[in-house]
């Protein structure tokens, strides 16, 4: 392994298994260039860390460390106090090894963490011991992008600490801090910018956390957001539309509102105008994820208005094939469209023939697509990839039966080569 010139090694998204491989040691002896290293995907709790902390040593431009949850806030502690010059850090676990040792329980990690000035980013929070979270307070003035999507933690535990955030400009976190810890972000991050919230339990019958609350609170609070990925389990038009108005530079809007075809829980009424007013008043918005009871009026307010819209994903969702009609004739610059779960059928694909080309991919799946109307567009369309494909082992063959998926896509390499059995490509 030639690394001496290494500059960047980041492991991202993926599940990562190292074979028990000592790869950290492979690195050479002597100061390294390593400026990022990023391994917290990777599902082995094999690595030396002594070699690890040695790394670390020897790396003075180390700026970025993301580590695995098999890293414990006592071996975490090690490596911070070897590089202070971290503006990135991912934590691990961020909770004691199972045989920790009361030395490494009375740990100054408090002041481990104030000796370094220049953290701007915090994740990892893998199995979280809240009693550790304390010790981040030093750092918590100068971040900007903070990252509690593996952490359960509660609004009381949230608002210790996010009232020193006020630099705070990316904010991910579990649902589980529910409408007052998003009230507490909102008080406090005026230059928020990001804000996802995931949801800790992700079935339709789940109570949730969060709802049409959080999010009003944080469109009041933070006026100059421009993403938001928000699950909840109920939701109002009425908060929807003060969003769009007090936060009209939204690029992305995905609300997903968990459950199936959930109208307005006040009113009782479709979510259309809500879906509506982002695409009005939103006029940067490329990324939109539509959810809950929604009618074909929703998607008319979407071709009429989502013009730079260049994203869009719908699920449960429209009465007719004139919802995705709409889309298709209004939003010129759609270049992905993922449906699922929804009434349309093949009338959409001929709609369609005069936008696939400009489109990156277009996928329907559980609609009412059958093989006929497939096969039809493959036809016409020969400069695109064509794939059906069903759950089961073995392709559509019945010229009647709905196909469960439509992938149509552009590729320069022409149609894939490793399609598993259940594929076929038209």
């Amino acid at each position: 392994m030639n690394c001496r010139k290494l500059r960047v090694l980041d492991l991202f998204e993926d599940e990562v298994n190292d074979d028990e491989v000592d790869w950290i040691s492979c690195f050479p002896e002597g100061e390294t260039c390593l400026e990022s290293l990023t391994f917290d995907c990777v599902e082995c709790p094999g690595i030396e860390f002594n070699a690890l902390e040695k790394l670390l040593a020897r790396s003075p431009n180390l700026k970025k460390l993301r580590l695995n949850r098999y890293v414990s806030i006592g071996q975490l502690y090690r490596l911070i106090t070897r590089a202070p010059q971290l503006t990135h850090l991912g934590t691990g676990s961020f909770s004691p090894s199972e045989n920790a040792q009361d030395a490494e329980l009375q740990l100054d990690y408090k002041a481990a963490f104030a000796a370094c000035r220049s953290i701007v980013c915090l994740s990892g929070f893998r199995e979280i011991a809240p009693e550790f979270l304390p010790a981040i307070y030093p750092v918590c003035a100068n971040l900007t992008s903070l990252n509690f999507s593996y952490a359960n933690i509660n609004a009381d535990q949230l608002k210790a600490f996010i009232c020193h955030c006020h630099s705070l400009q990316t904010f991910w976190a579990l649902d589980t801090v529910g409408d007052e810890g998003l009230q507490a972000v909102a008080a406090t991050c005026k230059d928020l910018r990001e804000l996802r919230v995931f949801p800790i339990d992700a079935r339709e019958d789940s109570e949730g956390f969060v709802s049409e609350i959080g999010l009003l609170a944080i469109s009041e609070g933070c006026r100059k957001l421009r993403s938001i990925l928000y699950f909840c389990q109920r939701m109002t038009n009425s908060a929807v539309i003060a969003m769009s108005k007090n936060c009209p530079d939204l690029v992305v809007f995905r609300l997903c509102i968990m459950g199936r075809h959930r109208p307005d829980h006040i009113t009782n009424e479709p979510m259309d105008e809500g879906f509506g007013a982002i695409v009005m008043n939103c006029k940067k918005l490329t990324r939109l994820a539509t959810s809950g009871l929604l009618t074909d009026k929703a998607f008319a307010y979407i071709g009429q208005y989502g013009k730079l819209v260049r994203t869009l994903s719908v699920a449960f969702a429209g009465d007719t094939d004139m919802a995705l009609k709409y889309v298709l004739e209004g939003c010129s610059k759609l270049q992905k469209l993922e449906v699922r779960d929804s009434p349309f059928g093949d009338s959409v694909l001929s709609a369609g023939l005069h936008h696939f080309y400009n489109m990156r991919f277009f996928w329907m799946s559980s609609c009412k697509l059958t093989l006929p109307a497939c096969r039809q567009i493959a036809r016409e369309m020969p400069n695109l990839v064509t794939e059906v494909f069903t759950n089961g082992e073995v392709p559509v063959e019945d010229e009647d039966e709905f196909v469960e998926t439509l992938y149509l896509y552009r590729s320069l390499d022409g149609p894939r080569t490793d399609a598993p059995e259940y594929v076929r490509i038209l």
